[in-house]
């Protein structure tokens, strides 16, 4: 692992946020050399507490992060906030703008206090209609058609993960990153609004212009029109699956070839592509057939040999066995507050060559930076006790 690759050092960013969509943009700068300084309430943000499929969400989303404890209901610790926001070069929210306005901190304000300062607000939604209405990542794939593509005709289904929440804090940080370059043009701040709901129709974005172009709705993933003759999953002699994929005509040859098909290669029903295709439904039970009578490690060695795209069915657990997870920078290993420790993926990009990573993936415990943030800003130890809502703050 290196720390090298820093673009952001000398950054602050400071971060109000909590669940997905807010705090993985703080991450995502903070893995590019930022200090990233979450600002919670005195009991610490909620998501901390979540159980269940929520576990998982603020070890992932907050590493690298130092931890601040401020009672904004208390006029010192609105103050406090502002002295923080005064050395800021990025403020990330994801209030309601109600919420936002109330406490003095609405984006026009912002900018006005601080003309330098690149406020990232992540909301539900961009400016329009629906701009004040409460969002969800399996709201707005419901809104968008995701949730209609990803389940069969009559039982829409959200994808299997928070996707639209991290690539929205994706948006964010991208956002950012081009106010900031802009910065240097302009000297001023901006303000950037990242929309879920616009995130996730950028996803379906390919149906709808599919629609647009030919007049007619591609049906549900489960029943699409295959554009290729395999593209299945099958069960080994094992009864372990695999998916299978053939989407070129060599591929289609190869497969054959490694199958012992050979008679469908001279089939005169099937020389070219489209009756390749067309094909499909007598031809998946010769593959399903040939496939079940193989051993799953010998498919798997001879399709990565010839090149024919292919993957076994895992669940996310079993990525910690992965062996090209387990490359270097493929898990980072963060220290939790309750002294244990988690991996996760790191980002999904090299360079030169190399991983990249904040200098620090590590949990901060609940205000556990507090003290020497504010401390730096210029209070003193009573001051920092307002601030923070009266909590203890360590020395």
């Amino acid at each position: 692992m290196t720390d090298a690759f820093q673009p952001l050092a000398g950054l602050r960013v400071v971060e109000m946020t909590h669940m997905i969509m807010g705090p993985s943009c703080g991450m995502f700068l903070g893995f590019l050399g930022a200090e990233v300084i979450k600002v919670e309430p005195p009991e610490g943000d909620k998501t901390r507490d979540l159980t269940g499929m929520g576990r998982g969400f603020y070890p992932t989303f907050n590493r690298g992060k130092k931890s601040v404890t401020l009672d904004l209901k208390s006029r010192a610790g609105v103050a406090a906030l502002h002295d923080l926001l005064e050395t800021a070069d990025v403020f990330i929210e994801n209030f309601r703008d109600e919420s936002l306005a109330r406490m003095g901190l609405a984006p026009g304000i912002l900018r006005e206090r601080y003309p330098r300062l690149i406020v990232s607000s992540l909301k539900g939604f961009l400016k329009g209609p629906y701009e004040n209405r409460t969002a969800l990542d399996e709201v707005v794939q419901m809104m968008t058609g995701m949730a209609y593509m990803t389940g069969p005709t009559g039982r829409p289904l959200r994808i299997g993960s928070s996707a639209n929440d991290i690539m929205g804090g994706l948006f964010g940080a991208f956002g950012v990153l081009a106010a900031l370059y802009q910065r240097q043009v302009d000297e001023q701040g901006h303000s950037v609004r990242t929309g879920l709901f616009e995130n996730c129709l950028l996803l379906v974005a390919q149906h709808m212009v599919q629609f647009d172009i030919e007049g007619r709705e591609a049906p549900p993933m489960p029943e699409r029109e295959f554009s290729w003759a395999v593209y299945d999953i099958f069960d080994t002699r094992s009864g372990r699956q695999i998916f299978i994929g053939a989407v070129t005509e060599g591929q289609w040859v190869t497969l054959c070839k490694l199958l012992d098909l050979g008679d469908l290669l001279v089939d005169p029903r099937l020389q070219d592509r489209m009756a390749q295709i067309e094909a499909r439904e007598w031809t998946l039970p010769i593959f399903a057939e040939a496939v079940r009578k193989r051993d799953f490690e010998e498919l798997i060695a001879s399709f990565e040999r010839a090149g024919i795209p292919f993957a076994p069915i895992h669940r996310p657990a079993e990525m910690y066995a992965d062996p090209h997870v387990l490359r270097e920078g493929g898990l980072l290993t963060s220290r939790l507050p309750e002294g244990t420790s988690c991996r996760a993926p790191g980002m999904p990009f090299e360079v030169d060559g190399k991983p990249v990573a904040g200098a620090s993936v590590d949990i901060a415990d609940v205000g556990a930076d507090t003290a020497a943030v504010l401390r730096d800003l210029g209070l003193n130890e009573e001051e920092i006790r307002q601030a923070s809502g009266g909590a203890s703050v360590a020395a």
